[in-house]
């Protein structure tokens, strides 16, 4: 249910598109400065021309990203190469080699070396170096004085110096930034990957002690069965016959536990997705809860008996492990209240309560297998680390908030559909 990974060459084509607007417009600007501000004579129509060509290539670039195919590597150097010729018709006339920006080679270097791949970029180096050779025996001389073109070209060359650098310098901080989302997205399916790791092995580990515990157990319930019967026969008292009793009841449940520890971990990941009412979960997850302190469920009735389609068992156990620990955290007269709601196509359920809550370093480390403040006999510190791993799975997300004194907030997002 994980997203798609989204497509490396569309997202740089659709970037492309944008920085070629923006080429456009800062062409145009640059002309009518050079053309009307400092009163150069420049062959305009020829110039806004090659520009206006370049901007219909631009809207064909447009069409195709916003008709959804998806766009190939070559697509890419193409436009890049067609911009690099481009580049040289604007300077053959108007200066060829003698014109300042012809330092702007240097951008569409850095471009290609930020989207395409080594060879490509090679090729794109040296069609820009064949470009510029060209323009020394290809070019539109300006009708300048020696004097004027020379501080033309200074000027021109710190205006040059400057775009050069700031798409330089944004390019760099792009690739920065993409190699941090990635570095991040790594770190993330890291620990999505241990901790299910963890999960297996709590499985495994489940599902032998349960294998392995079978006989010790069939053999004290039988034992503790046997007494009881004996007890009755011979007339012994009634605490003691119930002692029997209880010995056979916790014997019982200790086998449901680990029996539910193998099922928890193991199975209810797998399961596939239904059409199922939200009401349906929720009762689901209220199964086996103390009655104290109390759940109080604020669902919008819309909400509550809408049909969604998700796997009901997995959800429910995540939901009912969270519950249980708010209602172990809560104080007595306290109430543990359970919301749900959706919206953006995400089903959130919200569990909140009033207890102590966590400290810094404990909500650290809250979700962590076999990690648990409560006290020895209350838990084993694997509802929480069971509902994450849970809703990893699903595609969802597990989010908790806590500040010491003022209560525990969990929030389980799941996508829809």
């Amino acid at each position: 249910m994980s997203a798609p990974a989204a497509d490396p060459h569309g997202i740089n084509f659709s970037w492309l598109v944008k920085l070629r607007w923006g080429a456009v417009a800062g062409q145009i600007v640059t002309v009518l400065a050079v053309s009307r501000g400092l009163h150069v004579l420049l062959p305009m129509g020829a110039l806004l021309a090659v520009i206006a060509v370049e901007a219909l290539s631009n809207v064909g670039c447009a069409l195709v990203v916003m008709g959804g195919r998806p766009p190939r590597e070559w697509w890419l150097v193409a436009v890049m190469a067609f911009d690099t010729l481009v580049l040289t018709a604007l300077l053959s006339l108007s200066g060829g080699p003698f014109n300042p920006f012809s330092f702007l080679y240097l951008v569409q270097i850095a471009l290609a070396a930020v989207v395409l791949r080594a060879r490509f970029t090679w090729a794109l180096v040296g069609l820009a170096m064949a470009c510029s050779a060209v323009l020394f025996a290809v070019h539109r001389d300006l009708p300048l004085s020696h004097a004027q073109h020379m501080d033309l070209h200074v000027r021109g060359m710190w205006v040059a110096f400057a775009v050069a650098a700031g798409f330089i310098v944004y390019f760099l901080m792009r690739v920065t930034r993409a190699l941090g989302e990635r570095e991040s997205d790594l770190q993330a399916a890291h620990h999505q990957a241990a901790r299910q790791e963890r999960l297996a092995s709590l499985a495994t580990l489940a599902a032998g002690a349960a294998h392995e515990l079978a006989t010790p157990l069939s053999t004290i319930a039988l034992v503790a069965k046997e007494l009881s019967r004996h007890l009755e026969a011979r007339g012994a008292d009634r605490e003691t016959v119930e002692d029997a009793r209880l010995i056979r009841e916790q014997v019982e449940r200790c086998r449901e536990i680990l029996e539910q520890m193998a099922l928890d971990a193991g199975q209810s990941a797998g399961e596939g997705p239904v059409d199922v009412q939200v009401d349906d979960v929720v009762a689901r997850s209220l199964r086996g809860l103390a009655e104290a302190p109390a759940i109080r469920v604020a669902v919008a009735p819309a909400l509550l008996h809408a049909k969604v389609r998700l796997p009901p068992r997995a959800l429910a156990q995540a939901l009912h492990g969270i519950l249980k620990n708010a209602q172990d955290a809560s104080r007595a007269g306290d109430e543990v209240e359970l919301s749900a709601a959706e919206e953006g196509g995400w089903l959130s359920f919200v569990v909140g309560d009033r207890g102590s809550g966590m400290p810094p370093e404990v909500l650290a480390r809250a979700g962590e297998p076999f990690y648990t403040t409560k006290p020895p006999g209350r838990g084993m510190g694997l509802g929480l680390f069971l509902s994450r791993t849970l809703m990893e799975r699903l595609g969802g997300r597990l989010r908790v908030e806590s500040n010491a004194g003022r209560g525990t907030t969990v929030t389980l997002a799941l996508p829809l559909g």
